[in-house]
């Protein structure tokens, strides 16, 4: 995706009288895929199109098509509106991609090749090392939560007993990353999916996220269903699970998907005097400034709730978290989210793109002059 970025095939077009942000032609990139070597030929390349509309990477800008036509038709990746399903193997996925980028990006990383039983193993780690490692970090608040976070992690095939024999435990047992994240992928491997030799045979595969005990019709890949899985109405915050549900074990709840407090709990009046329109914000001379603020979120997420939409505007900000820190204020609308327009977007899709963001937040907002 960044890379169709960087090269200029997904951008704004113009279709009928209106604008599609961010969005490709199925056959530019076809011809894409294919003189870059990421596919053999256009079948191949259709195909592994498919795969990514049917892992809910891709759509159609209008829902229109639910298969890939190598045609004049404009696409969009998930990620880049908001869309992408975020239900809890996704989320932990994410989460084990996040830590291992941190863990390799430190000089003193706890990350070595280690030999046991005479037997070499890359990215290995000390299961103790990696609890301290945590904490000290701020991804736990404490050993039990980041002993749970590990064993989440195993579950889904991140990390393991180098010799596949114990669960996560705070001891000194060795653990290595299962997936190396940073190896170059081939879109090539998404067509061997279904074979089980092929995903024992290429463990840094992104995409064998897999359970030891896999849930009865559960894959990596499900669609969110909307007001059922996931309803982004709290404050943009990466609490904890547990936070969320209200239970004790957030990786081996019983209930299998995240249920947030329903809208009237959330401080339903909205802060604003009056209604503001992207036009009047936009207008010449409108009373508004813009001003971009960069936010590193904590241990807990960056501090701030997002509400209604075209525009959204921010209805309250933790005094104490990151946002205040960076000079958000209530009140203030919300024009960007990591250098993508969203005055158009409601708040739920505006949370989505900031949940499935970096840590590191850039935010252009609008504000009135006083």
């Amino acid at each position: 995706r960044l890379r169709l970025h960087d090269g200029k095939l997904i951008k704004d077009r113009r279709y009928h009288l209106r604008t599609y942000p961010n969005c490709f032609v199925a056959k530019e990139l076809t011809d894409w895929l294919i003189d870059h070597k990421e596919a053999p030929d256009r079948e191949t390349g259709i195909r592994l199109m498919q795969k990514l509309m049917d892992h809910y990477i891709i759509h159609h800008v209008c829902d229109e098509h639910s298969d890939y036509k190598d045609a004049k038709l404009l696409y969009r990746f998930r990620k880049d509106d908001g869309t992408f399903p975020l239900n809890k193997d996704v989320k932990v996925f994410m989460r084990g991609q996040s830590l291992y980028e941190k863990l390799v990006s430190v000089e003193e990383s706890i990350l070595k090749v280690r030999e046991e039983n005479s037997v070499k193993y890359q990215r290995t780690f000390l299961g103790c090392e990696m609890i301290d490692w945590l904490i000290q970090e701020g991804e736990a608040e404490n050993r039990k939560e980041a002993v749970e976070l590990g064993r989440a992690l195993l579950e889904h095939g991140i990390i393991q007993h180098v010799s596949n024999r114990h669960h996560f435990f705070d001891s000194n047992i060795l653990y290595q990353f299962w997936i190396n994240f940073r190896r170059r992928r081939r879109l090539t491997e998404l067509l061997n999916e279904n074979s089980s030799c092929a995903l024992s045979e290429s463990p840094d595969s992104p995409f064998c996220l897999r359970k030891l005990n896999p849930d009865p019709g559960n894959t990596s890949f499900l669609s969110v269903q909307t007001n059922k899985e996931i309803k982004i109405v709290s404050a943009v915050r990466r609490s904890s699970i547990t936070s969320l549900t209200g239970n004790s074990n957030p990786y081996f709840s019983t209930t299998p998907t995240l249920v947030f407090p329903p809208v009237a709990e959330c401080n339903p009046k909205s802060v604003l005097k009056r209604p503001v329109t992207n036009e009047e914000l936009l207008s010449p001379g409108a009373p508004y400034i813009k001003k971009t603020l960069t936010i590193v979120g904590d241990a807990v997420g960056w501090g701030f709730v997002v509400r209604g939409g075209r525009p959204c505007h921010i209805q309250a900000v933790d005094p104490g978290g990151p946002a205040a820190a960076a000079g958000m204020k209530v009140c203030q609308f919300v024009f960007s989210v990591n250098g993508m327009y969203v005055l158009h977007l409601d708040y739920q899709t505006t949370s989505s793109l900031i949940m499935t963001g970096p840590r590191t937040l850039v935010m252009e907002v609008m504000e009135a002059i006083e």
